[in-house]
């Protein structure tokens, strides 16, 4: 048996060479020429691929290092809300537990009307601390809150006028128990 004449538009490869096929109809492609002394790049399904640069190698020692700051980092968060929690004579737990003993402290010293009160230093700076109407210390009974810079009227026994900064003025004016 022999090979079938080539076609007329084709060329023939030289002996030894396997034949390309090529679709019908669409004239063969030429591959570039690379100048001399250059690799030949390899075609792969993307395109030429370019060389591979090589991986440098990471040392152990970068990762001890990486592992000792985060542990230190998380460590640090841990004490501090530890800290927080357990510790009543620092940090903000200390604040916290100073700040709600002067509120509570405030409410002693803050009377509404209906309240029985006795007046520390009713001459100077008068402070009026809130008592138990059956006690024998009660003095006064707080009956109406002015606000603003406005006197006790003639009904009442004893006025003491409040100013805190940031808030309103406001004055007690007590009867007698």
């Amino acid at each position: 048996m022999s090979a079938p004449p080539p076609y007329q538009n084709q060329p023939q490869q030289p002996y030894g060479y396997p034949q390309q096929q090529q679709p019908y109809g669409y004239p063969q492609q030429q591959q570039p020429q690379q100048p001399y002394g250059y690799p030949q790049q390899h075609q792969g399904p993307q395109g030429p691929q370019r060389p591979q640069r090589p991986q440098p190698q990471r040392s152990p020692l970068r990762g001890l290092i990486t592992a000792v700051i985060v542990l230190a980092v998380f460590g640090g968060a841990a004490w501090y809300v530890w800290d927080y929690n357990t510790n009543p004579h620092g940090g903000k737990a200390k604040k916290e537990a100073a700040q709600a003993a002067r509120a509570e402290e405030n409410k002693k010293y803050n009377p509404q009307v209906g309240d029985c009160v006795k007046v520390h230093d009713p001459q100077g700076e008068p402070l009026a601390e809130i008592v138990d109407c059956g006690s024998p210390e009660a003095q006064y009974k707080t009956a109406d809150r002015l606000i603003g810079d406005a006197r006790c009227g003639s009904k009442f026994d004893y006025g003491i006028h409040v100013s805190i900064r940031h808030s309103s003025n406001y004055t007690l004016c007590f009867t007698k128990v």
